[in-house]
C-alpha cells in the first residue's frame, strides 16, 4: 500500500493511493497515518479494504508529510562511504546518530525556507524507514519486523550551523521546513529489497545526486538494532538512513549551496518524488 496524508497543514487526513494514482480517503478507518495505525495488525486490516470502496478525494489537495505525530526523527550521518569521502570525513566504525527536530517536518512539496543569514543551505536525498512495532534491544535477525514502511526524505542541512558553530550537527539540521517527508509511506511488503533502490536529486534540473542504497555502510537491520540499544523505538518514529554523494558541500573546487527561488526535485525508485521551491525565511 501507499499511504499518505492530505489537506492543509495541521489538518491532514489519512489517505491511500489507489492503482490509478487517485487519492482515497481513509478517515472512516483510521484517525491518522500515525502511532498505532502503523502497527502490523492495523496495516493488515487496511490492506483488506477494497480501494474502490473508499471515498475518492476530488481535485489536487496538498500532500502532507506521510507520517503524523512523529515522536522521534532520527538521522544517520556518513552512511555512504563515498559521501564520507566527499565530506573529508572517515567512514564511521559505528553509526553516526543525530536528530532533526520534529518541527522541521513538512510536506514533500512544501516550500523549503532558507534561514535568515544562511549562505550554506544544502540538500540530501535519503531513504526513510518508518517504525511500526515498538522495541528495545532488537536483534538484527528480526529487526525488519519492526518496519512499517519506507519513504523519501530530503535531509536539508545548513552547513555553517552544522559544522562551524560548535557543538553537535543537530543545530544545522533542524530548521523549520528542513524535513520534507513523503509523498507516500510505502508499506514494507511492496519493497522486495530496500537495499537495492536508486535515489537521486536535482536542483533547477541539474542532477547532483545519483546513488543506490546497496552502498549503505550500515544497512537497515543493523541501524534498527543499534538504535534500539540507545533508545526505545516506537510506531511512527522515522529513521533517515543517510545520503549518497553529490551534496553541495562536496562539489569541488567550489561548493554549491541553495538560494531562494530554486527548485529541488528528488526521488527514490518505488517510493515517489518530491519537489520543493526554496524561499527566504521571514
Amino acid at each position: 500500500m501507499k499511504l499518505l496524508r492530505y489537506g492543509d497543514k495541521g489538518q491532514e487526513k489519512p489517505g491511500l493511493l489507489d492503482a490509478q494514482g487517485q487519492i482515497r480517503d481513509l478517515s472512516e478507518h483510521i484517525p491518522d497515518i500515525a502511532g498505532n495505525a502503523l502497527e502490523s495488525y492495523s496495516l493488515k486490516a487496511l490492506a483488506k479494504i477494497d480501494p474502490d470502496s473508499l471515498p475518492l478525494v476530488a481535485g489536487s489537495p496538498r500532500i502532507g508529510p506521510c507520517v503524523g505525530q512523529v515522536g522521534k526523527f532520527i538521522c544517520i550521518g556518513l552512511n555512504y562511504a563515498d559521501h564520507a569521502a566527499e565530506s573529508n570525513m572517515a567512514v564511521p566504525s559505528e553509526p553516526v546518530i543525530f536528530n532533526k527536530w520534529t518541527s522541521a517536518i513538512c510536506g514533500p512539496n512544501d516550500d523549503v525556507q532558507i534561514p535568515r543569514g544562511s549562505s550554506k543551505t544544502d540538500w540530501e536525498v535519503e531513504l526513510g524507514v518508518v517504525i511500526g512495532k515498538a522495541g528495545r534491544y532488537i536483534d538484527e535477525s528480526n529487526a525488519m519486523e519492526h518496519v512499517a514502511g519506507y519513504c523519501v526524505i530530503n535531509d536539508v542541512s545548513e552547513r555553517e550551523w552544522q559544522l562551524e558553530r560548535g557543538g553537535t550537527w543537530d543545530k544545522g539540521k533542524g530548521f523549520d521546513t528542513f524535513g520534507p517527508i513523503g509523498p507516500w509511506l510505502v508499506t514494507r511488503d511492496e519493497i522486495s529489497d530496500p537495499h537495492q533502490l536508486d535515489l537521486w536529486l536535482e536542483v533547477d534540473g541539474h542532477r547532483y545526486q545519483n546513488g543506490n542504497t546497496r552502498t549503505l555502510v550500515f544497512q537497515i537491520p543493523a541501524l534498527i538494532a543499534y538504535l534500539s540499544r540507545c533508545m526505545s523505538l516506537q510506531p511512527g518514529d522515522v529513521i533517515s538512513t543517510g545520503t549518497p554523494p553529490g551534496v553541495g558541500l562536496g562539489i569541488k573546487p567550489n561548493p554549491v549551496f541553495l538560494r531562494a527561488g530554486q527548485e529541488m526535485r528528488l526521488g527514490i525508485a518505488g517510493l515517489g518524488e518530491q519537489r520543493q521551491r526554496t524561499v527566504q525565511a521571514d
